[in-house]
């Protein structure tokens, strides 16, 4: 993909400038001033600015993904997903995966790499979602929630995972996302190719 600016290609919005709309404890809402450079137009758009996220494939000594199931307010309702949270600042984003497996599992693994970093919806978001492999994750000690979390830790093999997210019952999109990032590398190790 070219981002050279060709003739019928789209044109990169300058950035005029910003204003806070309202600040929350996980989010500001921004108003951005951005003007189209060939069609000399000004426009406000609303922007949701965060601070990056981390999700954490954690696969166990025996072929299993340790996942956490909680009420989710944007839904109201359960959401099966692999644990993660917000990045500290400064937080390298491996580290910050570490923590919250084991903040909100009391897992732990002998290694971590980062798989893949994401923007989770660039069209209102400003904020990127990296994805952590976790291996050898095993239960080391106590979970530690935040204050609003209550978490049911549970670990499922790996293909029934996959086959939860193909068939709906995992739908929080970044959660599918690491998933669809981790499948290549589950495939090569049990030899099923990529």
């Amino acid at each position: 993909m070219s981002t050279s600016s060709t003739p019928g290609a789209p044109a990169r919005w300058e950035h005029l400038g910003q204003s806070t709309l309202a600040t929350t404890r996980v989010l500001d809402l921004r108003s951005v001033r951005l003007r189209h450079p060939r069609r000399a137009v000004e426009r406000d758009f609303v922007v949701i600015a965060s601070a990056d996220w981390c999700n954490v494939i954690a696969l166990t000594p025996d072929g299993k993904l340790v996942l956490v199931r909680q009420f989710r307010f944007g839904i109201e309702e359960f959401s099966l997903e692999i644990p993660g949270g917000i990045i500290d600042p400064g937080e390298d984003p491996v580290t910050a995966a570490v923590r919250e497996l084991r903040e909100e599992t009391g897992y732990a693994g002998t290694s971590a790499r980062l798989l893949a970093s994401v923007h989770p919806n660039p069209a209102i978001q400003n904020n990127r979602c990296h994805l952590v492999l976790v291996e050898n994750a095993t239960l080391s000690g106590a979970s530690e929630w935040d204050h609003d979390e209550e978490i049911e830790v549970v670990t499922a093999p790996v293909d029934e995972v996959l086959g939860w997210a193909r068939a709906g019952k995992i739908t929080h999109s970044l959660v599918v996302c690491g998933l669809m990032h981790f499948e290549p590398i589950w495939r090569e190790r049990t030899g099923r190719g990529v």
